[in-house]
């Protein structure tokens, strides 16, 4: 195998962010320049070119990181969060036997943030988007049963209610009443209400205002394992929600 072609120029540039990096105060070129080992004519160029960029800026002859730089490592950080609510998810996908789903409600809308399936435990198929039928699945049901009446009946007007399978809650009302019935911290389970053949239920989780869940679904002839799965579900996210307090607001 041929060896990889390497970009110098790309390389030196990078060992310049990471020797700024290491000065909190700043450094001079000609310091930078030795402490990378580059001409001096070099890294002059290099260092231009990335405060063009916005990677690193100047302020009295000193080089300091800059916005773009910061703006990767927020972006990292946000990945790091989103590889750790995966790998969580995936974990008890595997060791409850059902696919596990992540959503929020944010910014008045149903966002679905991760979903961890598998061939042995395959997930429910968006035939209808998730956004839009927010009353007919427990991920939808879960979290506007979160909001108050106002926000709900703020979706309500955006996304009326309208009926997917023969066992769909028929109107706004009889939806807004259920949900005021719903208990703070019980899952709410939907059987074929948004896909014949499919029963699902959702997890309450609070982070700070964000109204969030996490929800499981099955095949409907296997509904009889359906609460007992979210209720264990309910237990791994109390033990491990002071860990994914920071990462589930992903």
């Amino acid at each position: 195998m041929p060896a990889a072609t390497l970009i110098g120029s790309v390389q030196r540039a990078m060992r310049l962010l990471e020797t700024v990096a290491s000065h909190a105060y700043g450094a001079p070129a000609k310091q930078l320049a030795r402490e990378t080992g580059l001409a001096l004519p070099t890294t002059y160029h290099l260092l231009r070119t990335l405060v063009h960029e916005g990677y690193l800026h100047r302020d009295k002859g000193l080089f300091f990181l800059g916005d773009a730089t910061e703006r990767l490592a927020r972006g990292g950080a946000q990945q790091k969060r989103r590889s750790m609510v995966a790998d969580t998810l995936a974990h008890w996908r595997d060791s409850i036997g059902v696919p596990v789903y992540y959503a929020m409600y944010r910014d008045g809308e149903i966002e679905v943030m991760c979903v961890s399936a598998s061939r042995q435990a395959p997930a429910v198929e968006e035939w209808a988007d998730f956004r839009e039928t927010g009353h007919a699945h427990a991920i939808g049901q879960c979290l506007l049963s979160q909001l108050d009446e106002e926000a709900r009946r703020d979706h309500l007007a955006r996304y009326p209610v309208r009926p997917l399978t023969p066992y769909t809650v028929r109107d706004d009302d009889a939806l807004l009443r259920r949900l005021a019935r719903t208990r703070r911290m019980e899952p709410t389970v939907e059987r074929q209400e948004y896909a014949v053949g499919t029963v699902c239920a959702a997890v309450p989780i609070t982070v700070g205002a964000t109204a969030a869940t996490m929800a499981l679904s099955l095949p409907a002839h296997q509904a009889d394992r359906l609460l007992p799965a979210a209720r264990r579900l309910q237990t791994e996210i109390g033990r491990h929600l002071g860990t994914l307090t920071l990462s589930i607001s992903i």
